[in-house]
């Protein structure tokens, strides 16, 4: 009979960052990444932003995977099935160092941003680090579902955002969604729709600014 065991170890892991921090930059974005994205190309999506008033951090999820089976293109993925449970303190330890190295200001405007994937990512460094920004982004993903509404008080913005032919987030899901939203957000979430899939869309970034 096989025995599985742990050990502890420590890595290292890149993040990417975009534009400068200086005296006239008003907001910081801290975002995170879906699966088989990497975070070189997902910051790409904010780079129609102002670049003196927009400092922008894209952590790196630390699992790498070739995508498509053809073994060219790599993506990464922050969490799966697989002891779930397990890895998140390893994910939000990660989260936490890049925080500290990158030392913002607590007079600027903080927006944490999720998209697909981050968002639980984001959800969860949030409520268990009690992380203040002054706004949310959940960005076509789902929410958790072992939080409850005193894990978010210190939240005062929140915006969820999804496409109307999403093909992952279905309307059966997002009323799912909707309803456990509201219960954890109340009246400071706002839901946003555009039209289109499971993407990314630089217009509704550039309108969060």
């Amino acid at each position: 009979m096989s025995t599985e065991k742990e050990v502890s170890y420590t890595i290292n892991n890149s993040y990417s960052t975009l534009n400068k921090l200086t005296s006239k930059t008003k907001n910081v974005w801290f975002v995170c990444h879906g699966l088989g994205f990497l975070s070189r190309y997902f910051i790409q999506y904010f780079n129609e932003l102002n670049p003196e008033e927009n400092y922008i951090i894209a952590p790196q999820a630390q699992s790498k995977h070739y995508l498509k089976n053809q073994y060219k293109h790599v993506g990464a993925t922050w969490l799966t099935k697989e002891k779930t449970q397990k890895n998140i303190p390893n994910v939000l330890n990660y989260l936490d160092s890049v925080y500290k190295a990158e030392n913002i200001p607590n007079d600027l405007n903080l927006i944490i941003l999720g998209f697909s994937q981050g968002v639980s990512v984001a959800i969860r460094w949030i409520a268990h680090r009690t992380i203040k920004c002054d706004t949310l982004v959940l960005y076509a993903g789902k929410v958790p579902r072992e939080f409850s509404e005193d894990d978010f008080k210190h939240i005062p913005n929140i915006k969820f955002i999804i496409g109307d032919k999403d093909e992952y987030v279905t309307p059966g899901v997002l009323e799912n969604e909707k309803e456990y939203s509201d219960t954890l957000f109340g009246k400071r979430i706002e839901y946003i729709t555009f039209d289109g899939t499971h993407e990314v869309k630089r217009e509704l970034i550039n309108n969060l600014a």
